[in-house]
């Protein structure tokens, strides 16, 4: 009864966040303009930014796979990407729910333990945050004014101001912020094993334990070329259905297979933060970069933020609801 009262309220906060985030995207916006753009936007090219996500999904699953196999069992690619995608359909409703979900679904179907398939799921993160971490990298050193301009305008800027409104001066900012930094990463250290008995920290602390272990892990796949093969095509994929909505609106369509890697960037940010599917988040940040880095009007990066993240958002909703189905109509292995 509490657990389901809880899960009621993060619910609710979640989408609450989500809500403020899409007024504070839309709060600016001319929704006249906005309506026009979505009008004349050409949806044919959605339908190909689908199939490119599509081939993320399957590309994904088949990774999954190859991550379940060290453990000893060997579930089919069918049931995976069932599994993979109601996941994704428990997201919407919940942030982070549908990477349980996945490891119950693919357990029950596959009669493999569901806290083997988490440890999976850990690796398979891991490699995520290094893959857009090293995309990052890549994307500082070769457009480095991009990610600079943004950063700038829509994180230090505001925050410096606050600053300077607070003390006077703004160089106060770094020095508070390495101070904050070097004292909580001493109290983390010095306290740990008191820190542990707070389950804040005590997960934590074995997500951290379990990043390690899923690096280690992976030198001990067999199949490691096609898991690196894997990891690349997906990103590949990833950024190929966010460059070509980009040709559904006259104002995004000079951008470049370049920019889509910057929006990228920015969009998986957008996506991890604690909302249902990005809601509010992705179109908040990516209209924003659009607008600081490319000059875009804002409605013209509202609706590319639009079209990108709902044509995703129903294209997951409907796939995820017949994978539900499927792999949830009988238990055991086909």
């Amino acid at each position: 009864m509490k657990k389901g009262i809880l899960q009621s309220l993060k619910f609710l906060g979640f989408l609450i966040v989500g809500i403020v985030l899409l007024w504070l995207a839309f709060r600016k916006a001319d929704l006249t303009k906005l309506a026009a753009d979505l009008k004349e936007a050409d949806y044919s090219w959605l339908v190909l930014s689908i199939l490119f996500a599509t081939f993320a999904f399957v590309s994904r699953a088949r990774r999954w796979v190859l991550l379940v196999n060290p453990l000893g069992f060997h579930p089919s690619l069918k049931n995976a990407f069932y599994a993979l995608m109601t996941g994704y359909l428990a997201n919407i409703a919940l942030p982070r729910i549908g990477e349980i979900t996945r490891c119950v679904a693919l357990g029950k179907k596959e009669k493999i333990p569901v806290d083997q398939l988490i440890g999976t799921v850990v690796i398979e993160r891991t490699i995520d945050f290094f893959s857009l971490l090293s995309i990052m990298i890549v994307l500082i050193f070769t457009s480095g004014d991009q990610i600079g301009l943004f950063l700038k305008e829509s994180i230090l800027i505001p925050i410096q101001e606050k600053i300077q409104a607070l003390f006077g001066v703004t160089w106060i900012l770094w020095v508070i912020l390495f101070f904050l930094g070097v004292i909580t990463l001493y109290l983390i250290i010095r306290y740990r094993s008191r820190l542990r008995k707070i389950r804040f920290f005590a997960k934590f602390f074995d997500l951290t334990k379990g990043v390690i272990n899923g690096l280690k892990t992976i030198t001990n796949l067999k199949r490691k070329w096609e898991f690196l093969f894997h990891t690349i095509f997906i990103w590949i994929n990833y950024a190929l259905m966010t460059w070509v909505v980009v040709f559904s609106l006259e104002s995004t369509s000079h951008l470049t297979f370049g920019d889509s890697i910057f929006l990228l960037v920015i969009g998986g940010l957008a996506m991890s933060a604690p909302v249902q599917s990005g809601m509010g988040a992705f179109h908040y940040i990516v209209s924003l970069g659009l607008q600081i880095v490319k000059g875009i009007p804002l409605e013209d990066g509202l609706a590319y933020a639009l079209l990108t993240h709902e044509s995703q958002l129903i294209f997951v909703a409907i796939i995820g609801t017949i994978s539900f189905f499927m792999i949830f109509r009988r238990h055991g292995k086909e």
